[in-house]
């Protein structure tokens, strides 16, 4: 199932255009539209704090301390054995959950195109897909599909985006990164789906 573009950003003034095409759009011809860049990135998520710091005590956990001490301290003065053992196992385990490891930082993956519409109709859908091939065999590695349903004027540029979860091929980490995590790759933008604000379509044949 193709997912639906949460996200979509205007870009402008950009150079060295590709065209897909620059006939009219119908079933036998490809439509008029331009891709101008396309890219996509890694993004880290879960990186709120500092990862080689240890845990941070805040005002609350410490005045939670300091009350867990005080009752400790006045259930030995009764002598209250089994008091202080229960507040002793509860600060045990409160100081676990502290101990325990984060959860290992994860990463989301940014997937972009930028499209010109050269056409003289409005386009209001887009089905597009970001193809990776092995650079060597030319095999595809991975594909990731999207539908991207915005306004695009006549003659104006558009930079479409979308943000998931899974990498562009199975051998790039979502849990650490490698700078030769791209090599051997080859990119490619397909459109397989144009719908004009008239409601005519072109189909990828």
């Amino acid at each position: 199932m193709r997912a639906i573009l949460v996200g979509l950003f205007l870009f402008f003034d950009v150079g060295g255009l590709v065209s897909l095409a620059q006939s009219s759009a119908t079933p036998q011809q490809p439509p008029d539209l331009a891709i101008l860049k396309y890219s996509w990135s890694k993004e880290r998520i879960n990186w709120e704090g500092d990862p080689f710091g240890g845990p941070v005590e805040n005002f609350d956990e410490m005045r939670r301390r300091r009350v867990d001490e005080r009752r400790v301290e006045r259930a030995r003065g009764t002598g209250n054995i089994g008091e202080v053992a229960r507040v002793e196992r509860d600060m045990r385990a409160e100081q676990v959950i502290k101990a325990r490891p984060p959860a290992p930082p994860r990463y989301t993956f940014l997937y972009k195109v930028s499209v010109k519409n050269t056409s003289e109709k409005p386009i209001k859908e887009i089905d597009w897909d970001y193809i990776f091939l092995d650079a060597v065999t030319g095999d595809e590695l991975g594909r990731r599909q999207f539908t991207s349903t915005q306004s695009i004027a006549p003659g104006k540029n558009k930079e479409l985006s979308f943000m998931l979860g899974k990498p562009p091929i199975q051998r790039i980490s979502i849990y650490a990164l490698d700078k030769n995590e791209r090599q051997g790759i080859v990119e490619k933008i397909l459109i397989v789906r144009v719908q004009y604000s008239d409601d005519s379509v072109w189909q990828l044949p």
